[in-house]
């Protein structure tokens, strides 16, 4: 019986890998953009691999790398760069409000705003608020350099 027991078992084992094994179809379309499937594709030429020939990569041999793009100026940087040059204490003041506007966004979670069209106080939402932490952030980074 134990022998019996220890030969279902062997042979269970055996043929396991052949049914996770499975058969992967590849083609590219004619947008240069490459498909897997399991099911092969009607009308098309693909190409036929099999799950357990796929050797899988190494962790870490690749190194993504971000590309290089041509940075463009916002209009907030060509005007933080005039200021800069032509107007040190204006530079000064939008620092230092920046600065208080950025501690007081980063210190309370529940803030109201004025809207600039109706006058009508409303409570600002995360979403805003987080907004308005990026642009003071870059407010005190463009104009607070030289402090």
């Amino acid at each position: 019986m134990r022998i019996m027991h220890l030969f279902i078992s062997l042979v269970t084992l055996v043929l396991s890998t052949s049914l996770f094994a499975a058969t992967i179809y590849t083609w590219v379309d004619d947008a240069g953009v490459v498909h897997y499937s399991q099911q092969q594709p009607k009308s098309l030429n693909a190409n036929k691999i099999y799950s357990e020939d796929i050797e899988p990569m190494k962790i870490g041999t690749h190194i993504p790398h971000k590309k290089s793009a041509v940075k463009v100026e916002s209009e907030l940087e060509k005007s933080a760069k005039i200021i800069n040059q032509k107007d040190k204490q204006q530079a000064k003041d939008i620092c230092e409000s920046a600065k208080h506007s950025l501690n007081v966004l980063k210190s309370h979670s529940k803030l109201n705003q004025q809207n600039k069209d109706t006058g009508v106080t409303v409570a600002m939402t995360e979403e805003q608020r987080q907004a308005a932490i990026a642009e003071n952030t870059e407010r005190v980074s463009l104009f607070c350099h030289n402090q």
